[in-house]
């Protein structure tokens, strides 16, 4: 069968076309892809929501505390959570902020209600196994507040003496350690809160009330004091879900940067926390 010359030449136009139309069909599909990628970046999705959601805790004045005079929190961590607001979305008041305590901030990472945890979080090798942690953005250690009228000296002072602590936080972890250091053993009391646990102290519930000792400076009043000895070096982080890679290592910049400028020892000092 003989084809002609123009049906010959009509097949290969029609098979250019098809070809043509392919090529054109999969740079748009592929450029679908990039855009949806580029769309579905973990810093991009902030951007788009306009918000930036923060744990962070209510009841640790300088770090982190809900003023009952101005109804605003405030604090060291807030400070840092609204730089990185207006980093992201342009303004420092492009904030929700969700009130975390020790027990209750890694579930709230977990299911995806906050961004970012930015509350006293001691950056451990073990919650590393759970979270992103940047690099600290302030150290302390643990330490003890007394009443005064005990007349307690030091830990060894303490031995037996029940201490309270807050539930899910490590300082019972670090407190056990020492204890077995120093030869001496402690009994505790776990509560939920710092409040509580001053209440508790005030009510002679527990005899010392242990936390990071910059915590412990928001609670003390004339009837209470901070023992010197402080021990176990606790590094703050802000925390983030593991698969979260991509937020760490754009808040790991930001606190690099902070550091270096001197932006960090600002905030600092104006919450005295040096």
């Amino acid at each position: 069968m003989k084809i002609s010359k123009k049906i010959m030449l009509g097949m290969l136009l029609s098979l250019s076309l098809i070809t043509l139309f392919a090529c054109s069909k999969k740079e748009a599909t592929s450029d679908k892809s990039n855009d949806s990628s580029s769309s579905n970046s973990q810093i991009q999705k902030i951007k788009d929501r306009g918000v930036l959601k923060v744990g962070v805790k209510e009841d640790v004045p300088n770090f982190g505390y809900m003023n009952p005079d101005t109804n605003k929190n405030e604090g060291m961590e807030i400070d840092i959570a609204k730089l990185i607001a207006k980093e992201i979305t342009g303004s420092a008041k492009n904030i929700e902020y969700t009130g975390v305590t020790a027990k209750t901030r890694g579930p709230l990472l977990d299911n995806g209600e906050v961004d970012m945890v930015i509350a006293t979080f001691t950056i451990t090798d073990e919650r590393k196994e759970t979270y992103n942690f940047t690099t600290p953005y302030y150290e302390d250690q643990v330490g003890f507040l007394v009443k005064k009228s005990d007349d307690f000296s030091d830990i060894k002072s303490l031995d037996g003496k029940t201490i309270g602590v807050a539930q899910s936080a490590t300082t019972k972890q670090a407190l056990e350690q020492k204890a077995k250091e120093l030869g001496i053993s402690f009994k505790y009391l776990e509560l939920g809160s710092y409040p509580e646990l001053k209440t508790a102290l005030t009510s002679k519930r527990i005899d010392a009330f242990s936390v990071d000792k910059s915590i412990l400076s928001g609670y003390v009043d004339k009837s209470t004091e901070i023992l010197d000895d402080g021990f176990s070096p606790q590094e703050y982080g802000i925390a983030t879900k593991k698969s979260n890679d991509e937020v760490n290592t754009y808040l790991n910049k930001l606190i690099k940067k902070w550091q270096k400028d001197g932006t960090l020892d600002k905030i600092i000092k104006k919450w005295d926390l040096n």
